[in-house]
């Protein structure tokens, strides 16, 4: 395994002036607090990052602002609710009415979507399709992040399979997708230039975490395969696409350019590409 420097407090210890953030989960896990704290160390920033959960949204981001919380990362189930408890709702969150950052800009709230942005970067990596068929699981706050950019690098051609007979079919009305159930009612059509996985199926953890949404026949008929779950990085979904050798990516590469682009949010530093892999690597090493 690779050895990274700990992610100690830089250059001193933990005082009045540090500035917190803060993540907010129904699982929360290591991975951003590792991530943000080994670059704050890196960079010498007084500041504090915690993952932590709560059962009542609405007071949790009224904490940030009576707290002076500098920011917040939010994560499922809560980046649709949290929309309710804001100030500001920029374009990249209002659009598509789910965030995944707020910053605290001296009292007043601003809610951000980090998630379009990574997703929308990452569909323009080497040897994926640019045109086709998608296939797309799930229909919460991460789903719409995905769609939006699906539909804004060009794939108009899509499938989205939902179970919550509510949001499934909203959602895929939205952006012109056809809805079905699941991806076991697609039936004999297996041909799709992307299958995308924006659901817990594969995560650590999970009541479903050895298993993926799509069976070997549709994985083996796609051209690529794009997974949001980041614990375990080589979900079920993943292995069997690079058993098929068909370009992937993979959750760990989209929650570290989110987390990079929530980081210069809180703290005005763009860390280098060299710096967020590392932070991402050590990251990974404690995803519990």
């Amino acid at each position: 395994m690779a050895s990274h420097p700990p992610a100690t407090r830089a250059p001193g210890p933990i005082d009045r002036d540090t500035r917190i953030c803060l993540s907010l989960s129904a699982r929360p896990s290591n991975i951003g607090t590792r991530f943000h704290n080994f670059l704050y160390a890196e960079l010498g920033l007084n500041y504090l990052y915690k993952a932590t959960t709560t059962t009542d949204i609405g007071a949790a981001v009224a904490g940030l602002r009576a707290l002076q919380i500098r920011g917040c990362g939010v994560s499922m189930p809560f980046k649709e609710d949290c929309l309710d408890h804001v100030d500001v709702v920029h374009d990249s969150a209002a659009v598509i009415a789910s965030a995944n950052t707020i910053v605290n800009e001296d009292g007043v709230l601003h809610a951000h979507n980090t998630d379009y942005q990574a997703v929308r970067d990452l569909l323009a990596s080497p040897g994926l399709p640019t045109t086709g068929r998608v296939v797309v699981t799930g229909s919460g706050g991460m789903a719409k992040a995905v769609v939006a950019a699906l539909r804004d690098a060009g794939f108009t051609d899509g499938v989205l399979a939902a179970r919550n007979p509510r949001s499934g079919p909203a959602l895929a009305n939205a952006y012109g997708y056809e809805w079905v159930g699941s991806p076991a009612d697609l039936g004999g059509d297996h041909s799709a230039a992307l299958l995308v996985n924006v659901t817990p199926v594969g995560m650590s953890g999970a009541a479903a975490a050895g298993e993926s949404p799509y069976d070997d026949t549709q994985v083996a008929a796609a051209q690529a395969v794009l997974d949001v779950v980041a614990v375990p990085s080589e979900t079920p979904l993943i292995r069997a696409a690079r058993a098929h050798g068909k370009p992937v990516v993979t959750g760990a590469q989209v929650i570290a350019l989110q987390a990079a682009e929530q980081f210069r949010l809180y703290t005005g530093v763009r860390p280098s590409a060299d710096q967020v892999a590392r932070a991402s690597a050590y990251s990974r090493e404690g995803a519990t």
